[in-house]
């Protein structure tokens, strides 16, 4: 079986490997989006079709403006990076869930959910195009699509470096489902193991955090408001998480921290849209 493992994977270092955009970090992502979107788009409407889905008021309108301009924002970014193929295939939709949980997510091809339980913790629209912006850039980044890779090959369900629903039984159907929501952060927490998964899923977070910071500041709103409410957020902790090093995100000193590294950059596209 490990044989197997290792020959997939060497395999998909050869044909699956790309970058990750801006940061550049080499990436191996095993499922073709012909696969991965129609998976993503089913498993969005199964979560809607069993969701409060807000459909009106302003909270519900917000969610929509702050979507549509991360939308331009990166679709701009792709375009002016030669980059546009990789959006081929998204279907944007931007929904508000109602729901206490503190949450929000965004399956690959641009299929966003935010929970109400995050808004008394954005506060405001550019707090809103934070955390939009840094959930897009997860499916941007291919973070899912990476994640639900490792997770696919080591539970067997990837046959040559190819996942066959056709093939499938409804068990495996299921559990390949409960893999995708798990990947992008709408499901159960997901069993990581600490030497391989934990830093590797931290550095996605910080991935999704740098590409977020360019996609709100190109969408037209203050960088600097990601600051403030990473801030508020490691207030609400009250100190009760768990060390990093056993968690999946960064710390919240070390988002900060390294938040204030990337703000001048992210500030000069904050700018130039205001000119």
């Amino acid at each position: 079986m490990k044989r197997a493992i290792m020959a997939i994977l060497l395999v998909g270092l050869v044909i699956a490997c790309q970058k990750v955009p801006l940061t550049g970090r080499n990436q191996l992502v095993l499922i073709p989006n012909s696969q991965m979107l129609p998976l993503s788009f089913t498993n969005y409407k199964g979560v809607l079709d069993s969701s409060r889905v807000v459909r009106t008021g302003a909270q519900e309108d917000m969610i929509k403006r702050v979507g549509a301009r991360i939308q331009k924002a990166v679709e701009t970014y792709m375009a002016a990076n030669n980059l546009s193929d990789r959006l081929s295939g998204f279907q944007w939709e931007f929904n508000l869930i109602e729901s206490p949980q503190v949450n929000a997510w965004c399956m690959p091809g641009g299929k966003v959910a935010f929970y109400t339980g995050i808004l008394p913790y954005t506060q405001n629209e550019a707090g809103v195009a934070t955390v939009m912006g840094h959930e897009v850039s997860h499916a941007i980044a291919e973070h899912g699509n990476e994640r639900m890779s490792e997770e696919l090959v080591a539970s067997g369900l990837l046959q040559g470096g190819q996942l066959v629903l056709g093939s499938l039984s409804q068990n495996q159907r299921s559990q390949t489902n409960a893999l995708l929501l798990q990947a992008v952060g709408a499901g159960l927490p997901a069993a990581y193991q600490v030497g391989r998964a934990l830093p590797h899923s931290r550095s996605q977070e910080s991935e999704a955090d740098k590409l977020g910071l360019i996609f709100m500041a190109m969408a037209g709103y203050n960088p600097q408001e990601a600051v403030n409410f990473w801030g508020r957020m490691a207030k609400a902790g009250g100190g009760q998480k768990p060390p990093e090093f056993l968690s999946t995100h960064p710390s919240d000193e070390r988002r900060i921290r390294d938040l204030e590294k990337q703000m001048p950059d992210a500030m000069k596209y904050y700018q130039q849209g205001r000119r």
